[in-house]
């Protein structure tokens, strides 16, 4: 016992350092094993190849989520400030709200009711859902601080990539959610224009979303503490390499190729950024569960 007191943080800094060995030392598990594994469960799930207690398991979707969510949540964990706090909070509300709002009135994504269980609910908004939400808008945020390089620096710039990133990521994660079933648009128009099911509505209202989104990371978090945080983590991205993975295998499956095709283009970003590396796909001697 004093052994196991010993080796335990004692502070932020040990605790920060920790947790980066612990997603460096996973890469492959986390940000290639299980987005493989959710595509193939996910697809199982909708094509009713699993049993009740396994299809569309919440909790496993959640853990899943929170899982390949990682690399992203430790690598920003330093930058953690109490304004940047305050932002991540005034994000969250924001999604709930903006999310009950949609399932109440229809705006601004469409009206859309959820046919897959995905964890507890509060007024009908999952629980879970910053944890969805968040780090879509996050990755989108900093890859283009990447690629955008000293353009990044001018705010209309940024403003305008970021949320060209986050609508072309779900160009990818809509069309392959309402294929899966968690998902469906109604009350639609006879003559409204659909993206594989999914009305043009709902990217005006991803345009807002990100806008919103992009305002309150800029306020609460210093660029420069994120470039020089990225430049020294080669993990922080590999949340993206599951996004890539997971959802480009799903709309794969059902045969949405232009969102795989824009699955692929991200895949090109991250091989640009050096994020797509070789100890990324190195597959481990022995998996964590394995004694």
């Amino acid at each position: 016992m004093a052994d196991l007191r010993a080796r335990l943080p004692r502070t932020r800094r040990e605790a920060e350092l920790a947790l980066d060995e612990l997603v460096r030392d996973n890469r492959f598990t986390i940000s290639v094993f299980f987005p493989l594994n959710g595509a193939v469960l996910l697809v199982a799930s909708a094509m009713t190849w699993l049993p009740a207690p396994l299809a569309f398991n919440a909790f496993l979707i959640l853990l899943g989520t929170i899982v390949m969510r990682s690399p992203l949540i430790v690598g920003l964990l330093p930058l953690v400030t109490r304004r940047a706090a305050i932002a991540v909070a005034a994000l969250t509300g924001y999604a709930y709200a903006i999310e009950y709002t949609g399932i109440t009135t229809g705006w601004p994504y469409g009206w859309f009711y959820y046919g897959v269980d995905l964890g507890p609910t509060v007024a009908g908004v999952p629980i879970g859902l910053p944890v969805f939400f968040i780090p879509l808008v996050m990755n989108a945020y900093l890859l283009c601080l990447l690629l955008l390089g000293d353009r990044a620096r001018n705010h209309v710039v940024r403003l305008v990539a970021v949320i060209a990133t986050v609508l072309a990521m779900d160009v990818v994660l809509d069309p392959g959610a309402v294929a899966l079933g968690f998902w469906e648009y109604y009350r639609l128009d006879a003559d409204a224009l659909l993206f594989y099911g999914v009305p043009l509505s709902n990217y005006a209202g991803w345009v807002i979303s990100a806008t919103i989104a992009v305002i309150l990371l800029d306020w609460g978090f210093d660029s420069d503490a994120l470039l020089e945080r990225l430049a020294g983590t080669e993990f922080m991205l590999d949340d993206l390499v599951s996004f890539v993975i997971l959802w480009g295998g799903i709309n794969a499956w059902f045969g949405n190729w232009v969102p795989v095709v824009v699955a692929g283009l991200f895949g090109v970003g991250l091989l640009r950024t050096d994020r797509f590396d070789s100890d990324l796909l190195r597959i481990p001697r022995r998996f964590p569960w394995q004694s």
